[in-house]
């Protein structure tokens, strides 16, 4: 079946995936380097994985709060706007790309969350397609290395070839992700969507109608996961 094309929109700035911002310009012109798109795409990919921290607690569902660019000026982000940042740095660099979504089982979150979430289900979680020689490559920037290796995770790797989806399991074997509902895939973020879905699915972690915080953002997501890798 032949692929489906990238239209226009995949080339293209916008509110949240902002890579005319001139953060994302400069992050693109710092790491987007190789001979062809794959290897600059490549690239990308394992500086947005590994330069920004992993961070689920620290969420903010606000428009400013999602974009690409803050991101970069937070230094840390979750698997939406990092693959908000990876979809912006791809079409900042000519290569099209867009935003893809889908409800995964997480095996491995760590108690405060699971207290928290009251479900082990992550909805629209974020993942980046990226069009290369010819076909749409999902990209999975979300878990940088250091939360790999404390958390026994084994890493995403992306050759530009291959999809770069979640692992099923762990180092040890144990369950990690599982898929269990694909959302398509999206020219732009659609955060009005997530954001009312989020409110009716977790209650706990946006208490307050209206806020764009998640509960846990006082917490320290690093330090729960050190303290449960030591248990």
């Amino acid at each position: 079946m032949q692929a489906e094309l990238p239209d226009p929109e995949t080339l293209c700035p916008s509110a949240m995936i902002d890579g005319d911002h001139p953060l994302v310009q400069q992050f693109v012109q710092t790491h987007g380097r190789g001979d062809s798109e794959r290897e600059r795409a490549v690239a990308l990919f394992y500086a947005v994985r590994d330069e920004f921290r992993y961070d689920p607690y620290r969420i903010d569902l606000s428009l400013q709060g999602m974009t690409a660019s803050t991101v970069l000026a937070n230094g840390h982000g979750w698997c939406v706007p990092k693959a908000a940042l990876l979809t912006a740095a791809c079409r900042a660099a000519g290569i099209p790309a867009r935003m893809g979504f889908a409800d995964v089982r997480n095996h491995l979150s760590t108690e405060r969350m699971r207290e928290t979430m009251k479900t082990d289900l992550f909805i629209w979680h974020g993942y980046t397609d990226i069009w290369l020689d010819g076909a749409w490559r999902k990209a999975t920037p979300a878990f940088n290395i250091e939360l790999c290796e404390r958390f026994g995770l084994l890493p995403l790797e992306f050759d530009g070839e291959n999809d770069s989806i979640y692992h099923p399991f762990d180092k040890s074997g144990a369950r990690h992700m599982e898929y269990v509902h694909q959302r398509g895939t999206f020219d732009d973020m659609p955060l009005a969507q997530i954001v009312a879905d989020f409110r009716t699915v977790y209650s706990g972690w946006l208490p307050e109608d209206g806020a764009t915080h998640s509960s846990l953002e006082g917490a320290s997501f690093a330090q729960d996961v050190e303290n449960e890798a030591r248990a």
